[in-house]
């Protein structure tokens, strides 16, 4: 197995899958000080709109796993950047974090940019996996508000969520295997398709707070937020993470979690217990 490239290995997602892959490989982070201690790892730094320093820190790398990039206006460009760059490096696959229901129309604006980052992929030559992510469960309880409420247009709508440290094991996987999953695309889910009520009673009952669910107009989740004070297009994210669970677009579960890693998906009360 060639030399592995774990990108973003300062943040949640990347630093888990570097602890856990383990053993030789090249950490890219944007600041040095962030990377994690994983022993026999290097560390490169890179920010992916510059594609020069990450051709260089790409170079003689055979499997890249791609952290997708923070969410910006120009997210897109950046990911064109990096893909680009990691081309001319000579990277033999990719295996990036895209998400469930990826396409050009989907409800959540930002699944949209995963699918021209996918597309751009495929027309790489490069070999490829993609890792379609649900909603993180382990950021469910950061969507209650100071008064115990999780407000959103998601009316009955579900959603397969799942936890990061699931994702995590899932792409180890396929990291130490890639050949065996070049051209797959998997659907990441929790074993529970959870309405928000649900998901208010389960952080409710594991963390003894009372919390509960309010669904909203449309209007009502514009107005709601103006007060953040953040650009349309984040404010147009936020609202449709909510719409897109109303359409049902996150609900579908999958056993790709299991097959990958080996071990059952988390639930959402499992993951709340032991964090």
């Amino acid at each position: 197995m060639g030399l592995i490239v774990v990108t973003g290995a300062g943040g949640r997602l990347g630093g888990r899958v570097a602890r856990k892959l383990g053993g030789p490989m090249r950490l890219l982070v944007r600041d040095a000080a962030r990377a994690p201690d994983v022993a026999g790892a290097e560390t490169a730094v890179a920010d992916y709109r510059d594609g020069v320093a990450v051709e260089r820190a790409l170079a003689g790398a055979e499997t890249v796993f791609m952290v997708s990039a923070a969410e910006t206006p120009d997210r897109v460009d950046e990911h064109r950047s990096f893909v680009d760059a990691a081309a001319r490096a000579g990277v033999r696959r990719l295996v990036y974090t895209s998400f469930m229901g990826a396409a050009p129309d989907a409800t959540f604006t930002l699944a949209r940019d995963h699918w021209a980052t996918e597309e751009h992929i495929r027309r790489s030559g490069m070999a490829f996996t993609f890792l379609r992510d649900n909603l993180y469960a382990d950021f469910l309880p950061f969507l209650v508000g100071e008064d115990g409420i999780i407000r959103g247009p998601a009316g009955n709508g579900r959603a397969a969520v799942v936890a990061q440290d699931d994702i995590a094991d899932a792409a180890v996987a396929v990291l130490r295997d890639p050949g065996a999953h070049a051209g797959r695309t998997y659907d990441l889910t929790g074993p529970q398709a959870l309405s928000l009520a649900e998901v208010a009673s389960t952080i409710s009952v594991t963390t003894g707070r009372e919390v509960r669910y309010q669904a909203e107009t449309l209007p009502e989740a514009y107005a709601s937020r103006a007060s953040f004070g953040a650009p349309a297009w984040q404010v147009d994210a936020w609202v449709s993470t909510y719409t897109a669970i109303a359409a049902g677009d996150l609900a579908p579960i999958t056993d790709d979690i299991e097959r990958l890693s080996g071990h059952p998906a988390t639930t959402l009360m499992e993951l709340l217990k032991r964090t």
